[in-house]
């Protein structure tokens, strides 16, 4: 009886095995594919999804008797978008309101609302760079929520009056702040500071720390100019971050900010405003990322109202833009590997209408390769810089169209080499009306082999 009991077992065994191997398939054919890395399209291919990892892109008929069949009808397939630089928990419209008049349910309502109009403007990796905690992750994760992949840096780390520094104007020092109890922020003003929060941080969820060293335009205590924490407490955050086998992404405007941080260790700059070629050739030879957004050179950007109605603010903003007018020229003599940043605090209206904006104003720039690349592949390689550790999606490699990469999939209308304006731009920015919650030329999303759109059927 033990002898036919175990053989039932073991066959038992392998039929569960078996029907746990047997992945569902998606064929999706006739489709030109952008792969995220090189500029030429593969043309007429076939690309074959197997659970949620690409099993194979070929250019031959792709065999796959089960697999549902997508006919992609000569359209350009590609990677989903990455986002490297949003505040998906902050609804504004000022942080002081944030700090006084809202709670946890307020925060939560809105970051869930930002998830899911983030994966329908067709981004399936998000990396939030502040203010987000590891809950969203695991509700978007089970199922319970719809949004991107997450990868959130928990509460900013900044100092005393600094870029960080959220309290109310009258709050004396050490004071328990609505956005220090929620983990939102906190004021790290010596080594241990660093260490504790920075250390906390991971506990709650993060997948990299996020450093405020420079200031800000339209936050209240600190001029854009700051240069905020010591070489030593800069240092301190690295080494927080290499114990969990992360990073430290760092806010910094000012060069000496910027190669202040380099020099510390930090791999992914945040702004980075005022880089030239002498802080490309050490971002090159450290290996270290830069996010900017392009809003920050848009003629328009003392009009805006955040800023226009703001007597100190209105004066950073022209004092930051007359120092930063070089950027994209000195990019473009000098590229190192920059990535998508959106930076968008408030409603999700409004969000939604300048993450197209942002689109828009990085084909202006610098065109639509180098665009795609920035919003694809070189993203990708950014968050995985969380490490084994921390990077929740370590099966496959995000922002490319690749077999064993992750299935993060868009179909869109024509050539978007050609024509940019079928990825979701728009041409304006705080005078525009409000947006879909899908641009139509997005014809499917797909996120880890699901489909979240399809209006090819």
């Amino acid at each position: 009886m033990k002898y036919y009991g175990m053989i039932g077992a073991l066959l038992l065994a392998s039929m569960t095995h078996a029907q746990e191997e047997a992945q569902p398939q998606t064929l999706i054919t006739n489709v030109h594919v952008f792969d995220g890395v090189n500029e030429a399209r593969i043309e007429n291919a076939s690309v074959l999804v197997e659970g949620n990892l690409i099993k194979s892109v070929s250019t031959d008929a792709i065999e796959a008797p089960d697999a549902t069949v997508i006919d992609g009808e000569g359209r350009t397939l590609m990677p989903g978008f990455i986002e490297t630089h949003a505040h998906l928990m902050l609804m504004g419209p000022t942080i002081p309101a944030m700090e006084a008049n809202s709670t946890w349910e307020d925060f939560a309502i809105h970051g869930a609302r930002m998830a899911e109009m983030y994966l329908m403007q067709g981004f399936t990796t998000v990396r939030d760079a502040g203010g987000g905690n590891g809950g969203l992750r695991r509700a978007i994760d089970a199922g319970e929520i719809l949004g991107p992949r997450y990868y959130p840096s928990a509460a900013f780390l900044g100092t005393r009056g600094g870029h960080a520094d959220f309290a109310n104007f009258t709050s004396p020092p050490g004071e328990s702040t609505n956005f220090g109890r929620l983990n939102m922020a906190q004021e790290v003003d010596n080594v241990a500071d660093v260490q504790k929060f920075g250390r906390n941080n991971f506990r709650m969820g993060a997948t990299q720390l996020k450093y405020m060293q420079s200031g800000g335009v339209v936050s209240a205590f600190d001029p854009w100019q700051l240069l905020a924490g010591s070489s030593e407490e800069i240092g301190a955050a690295v080494q927080v971050a290499n114990e969990y086998g992360s990073y430290v992404m760092a806010h910094s405007y000012r060069k000496e900010a910027i190669m202040n941080a380099l020099e510390a260790g930090v791999m992914s700059i945040e702004h980075g405003f005022a880089f030239d070629c002498e802080i490309g050739a050490l971002m090159n030879e450290k290996g270290a990322y830069i996010s900017t957004n392009l809003t920050a050179f848009d003629e328009g950007l003392t009009t805006i109202p955040a800023v226009a109605n703001n007597p100190a603010s209105l004066a950073k903003a022209i004092s930051a833009s007359a120092t930063f007018g070089n950027y994209i020229d000195n990019m473009k003599e000098c590229p190192v590997k920059r990535t998508f940043q959106v930076d968008c605090v408030g409603s999700v209206t409004a969000c939604n209408i300048q993450i197209a904006y942002e689109k828009n104003l990085n084909n202006k720039f610098f065109g639509p390769y180098t665009s795609l690349v920035t919003m694809t592949s070189v993203g990708g390689e950014l968050v995985a810089l969380s490490g084994d550790f921390m990077n929740p999606y370590t099966d496959g490699k995000l922002g490319v169209i690749e077999e064993g990469a992750y299935a993060d999939i868009l179909i869109v209308d024509g050539n978007p080499l050609e024509d940019f304006s079928v990825v979701g731009t728009g041409d304006k920015w705080f005078d525009a009306e409000p947006r879909p919650d899908s641009p139509e030329t997005i014809r499917i999303i797909m996120k880890d082999g699901v489909i979240y759109k399809n209006t090819l059927e």
